[in-house]
């Protein structure tokens, strides 16, 4: 069900130096940036509960904390087309409720109109998850998400 409405709605990235990350209630999709012509055996990426490390040709893309918990073993990386690294984190805490702020502690910020737009998303989600029947992928959120929370006009 996430993927259809993640395709209705979009998705809502924040750029980095290496690529983009965004994220679901339960996901966390990185796209990381790299030369024409990488090839698998040039990558290693290491996945853990709290820590990600990726480098590429010896050189450290991402090393650090994660924001949040994540499920190692039901986690991926690809690479397509030899010039992008899909990484697919699922989270281990899924709290609709607290979107990600960064992708690591203190590293890779979400910018405050970003993040309240993956809020919004985030909220409509839940919304989606919790009525099934009705398509939110559409909807508008409005609201401060730091005295309250969201709503869609309308609903309440």
């Amino acid at each position: 069900m996430a993927e259809n409405f993640d395709e209705r709605s979009g998705v809502i990235y924040s750029n980095t130096p290496w690529g983009r990350w965004a994220q679901t209630i339960e996901d966390v999709f990185i796209e990381i940036d790299v030369p024409c012509g990488t090839r698998g055996k040039n990558i290693q990426c290491d996945i853990k509960i709290n820590n990600l490390t990726c480098v590429v040709r010896d050189k450290e893309i991402i090393k650090g904390k994660l924001f949040g918990r994540v499920i190692p073993d039901e986690s991926v990386w690809t690479l397509e087309d030899q010039t992008l690294i899909r990484i697919v984190l699922v989270k281990s805490e899924q709290n609709p409720a607290k979107g990600w702020k960064s992708l690591l502690v203190d590293q890779y910020q979400v910018d405050p109109f970003t993040f309240n737009e993956m809020e919004k998303k985030l909220t409509l989600e839940r919304f989606q998850k919790e009525n099934p029947g009705f398509d939110f992928s559409g909807a508008d959120v409005s609201g401060n998400y730091s005295k309250g929370g969201p709503s869609i006009p309308g609903t309440s």
